[in-house]
Protein backbone atom coordinates (compact mmCIF):
# COMPACT_ATOMS: atom_id res chain seq x y z
CA UNK A 1 0.00 0.00 0.00
CA UNK A 2 1.06 3.07 -0.78
CA UNK A 3 0.90 6.54 1.50
CA UNK A 4 1.78 10.12 1.29
CA UNK A 5 1.44 12.00 4.30
CA UNK A 6 1.88 16.00 3.32
CA UNK A 7 2.90 17.64 6.28
CA UNK A 8 5.62 20.63 6.83
CA UNK A 9 6.05 19.80 10.25
CA UNK A 10 9.65 17.89 10.75
CA UNK A 11 9.18 16.73 14.10
CA UNK A 12 5.71 15.84 12.77
CA UNK A 13 6.99 13.97 10.16
CA UNK A 14 8.95 11.97 12.14
CA UNK A 15 6.36 11.61 14.67
CA UNK A 16 3.86 9.91 12.25
CA UNK A 17 6.55 7.99 10.78
CA UNK A 18 7.40 6.21 13.71
CA UNK A 19 3.59 5.35 14.19
CA UNK A 20 3.63 3.44 11.27
CA UNK A 21 7.05 1.95 11.12
CA UNK A 22 5.57 -1.19 11.88
CA UNK A 23 3.34 -1.04 8.78
CA UNK A 24 4.00 -2.92 5.34
CA UNK A 25 3.58 0.48 3.58
CA UNK A 26 5.17 2.21 1.33
CA UNK A 27 5.65 5.69 2.54
CA UNK A 28 6.52 9.37 1.44
CA UNK A 29 6.23 12.71 2.67
CA UNK A 30 5.66 15.74 1.13
CA UNK A 31 6.69 19.23 2.92
CA UNK A 32 3.71 21.10 1.35
CA UNK A 33 0.66 21.24 -0.41
CA UNK A 34 2.53 22.19 -3.50
CA UNK A 35 5.03 18.84 -2.76
CA UNK A 36 1.86 17.60 -1.96
CA UNK A 37 0.07 17.71 -5.77
CA UNK A 38 3.56 16.77 -7.54
CA UNK A 39 4.40 13.99 -5.25
CA UNK A 40 0.35 12.24 -5.70
CA UNK A 41 1.21 12.75 -9.45
CA UNK A 42 4.29 10.49 -9.27
CA UNK A 43 3.48 8.65 -6.71
CA UNK A 44 -0.07 7.57 -6.92
CA UNK A 45 -0.95 6.67 -3.11
CA UNK A 46 -3.74 4.61 -2.03
CA UNK A 47 -4.42 6.90 0.80
CA UNK A 48 -2.72 10.36 1.19
CA UNK A 49 -2.93 12.09 5.28
CA UNK A 50 -2.97 16.16 4.45
CA UNK A 51 -2.03 18.40 7.37
CA UNK A 52 -4.76 21.21 6.91
CA UNK A 53 -1.68 24.48 7.93
CA UNK A 54 1.29 24.24 5.52
CA UNK A 55 3.08 26.57 3.36
CA UNK A 56 3.27 27.39 0.19
CA UNK A 57 -0.54 26.10 -0.60
CA UNK A 58 -2.46 24.72 2.24
CA UNK A 59 -3.90 21.23 2.64
CA UNK A 60 -6.94 22.39 1.23
CA UNK A 61 -6.24 24.12 -1.59
CA UNK A 62 -3.97 20.88 -2.22
CA UNK A 63 -6.86 18.61 -2.05
CA UNK A 64 -9.29 20.91 -4.25
CA UNK A 65 -6.14 20.63 -6.74
CA UNK A 66 -6.10 17.12 -6.58
CA UNK A 67 -9.79 16.44 -6.91
CA UNK A 68 -9.86 18.95 -10.09
CA UNK A 69 -6.87 16.82 -11.84
CA UNK A 70 -9.02 13.59 -10.18
CA UNK A 71 -12.50 14.53 -12.48
CA UNK A 72 -10.50 14.27 -15.43
CA UNK A 73 -9.16 10.95 -15.10
CA UNK A 74 -11.95 9.11 -13.39
CA UNK A 75 -10.35 8.58 -10.19
CA UNK A 76 -10.26 9.53 -6.25
CA UNK A 77 -8.12 8.90 -3.59
CA UNK A 78 -8.77 8.80 -0.22
CA UNK A 79 -7.35 12.04 1.69
CA UNK A 80 -7.71 12.42 5.50
CA UNK A 81 -7.05 15.77 6.82
CA UNK A 82 -4.49 16.76 9.92
CA UNK A 83 -5.49 19.73 11.77
CA UNK A 84 -4.53 20.68 15.30
CA UNK A 85 -7.63 23.03 15.30
CA UNK A 86 -10.87 21.46 15.77
CA UNK A 87 -12.89 24.19 15.87
CA UNK A 88 -16.61 24.74 15.14
CA UNK A 89 -17.18 25.14 11.44
CA UNK A 90 -13.29 23.83 10.57
CA UNK A 91 -15.13 20.58 9.70
CA UNK A 92 -17.15 21.75 7.50
CA UNK A 93 -14.50 23.78 5.14
CA UNK A 94 -12.40 20.61 5.45
CA UNK A 95 -14.82 18.61 3.77
CA UNK A 96 -15.84 21.18 1.71
CA UNK A 97 -12.83 21.09 0.09
CA UNK A 98 -12.86 17.41 -0.67
CA UNK A 99 -11.31 15.83 1.94
CA UNK A 100 -13.30 12.66 2.99
CA UNK A 101 -12.08 12.35 6.71
CA UNK A 102 -10.14 13.98 9.09
CA UNK A 103 -8.17 13.65 12.39
CA UNK A 104 -7.50 15.53 15.22
CA UNK A 105 -3.63 16.58 16.40
CA UNK A 106 -2.33 14.87 18.29
CA UNK A 107 -2.27 11.69 16.24
CA UNK A 108 -2.83 8.35 17.96
CA UNK A 109 -1.58 5.70 16.19
CA UNK A 110 -4.56 3.30 16.32
CA UNK A 111 -6.72 6.20 14.54
CA UNK A 112 -4.21 6.08 11.62
CA UNK A 113 -4.29 2.55 11.77
CA UNK A 114 -8.45 2.83 11.19
CA UNK A 115 -8.02 4.76 8.41
CA UNK A 116 -4.64 2.81 6.74
CA UNK A 117 -7.14 -0.64 6.95
CA UNK A 118 -10.42 1.10 5.62
CA UNK A 119 -8.74 2.20 2.35
CA UNK A 120 -6.48 -0.59 1.91
CA UNK A 121 -6.29 -2.46 -1.34
CA UNK A 122 -7.98 -6.09 -1.99
CA UNK A 123 -4.35 -6.40 -4.10
CA UNK A 124 -2.02 -5.21 -1.37
CA UNK A 125 -0.04 -7.01 0.70
CA UNK A 126 -1.83 -6.65 5.02
CA UNK A 127 -1.03 -3.56 6.01
CA UNK A 128 -0.46 -4.48 9.64
CA UNK A 129 1.87 -7.11 11.17
CA UNK A 130 -0.02 -10.50 13.05
CA UNK A 131 -0.58 -9.51 16.64
CA UNK A 132 0.79 -5.78 16.95
CA UNK A 133 -0.97 -3.68 19.34
CA UNK A 134 -2.12 -0.59 18.37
Amino acid sequence: MRILAAEDNRTNQLVFGKMVKDFDIELRFAANGLEAVEEWRRFQPDLIFMDISMPEMDGREATRTIRLYEQEKGTRVPICALTAHAMDGDSESIFAAGVDFYLTKPLRKASIAERVLAHQPEDARPVLPEGLEL
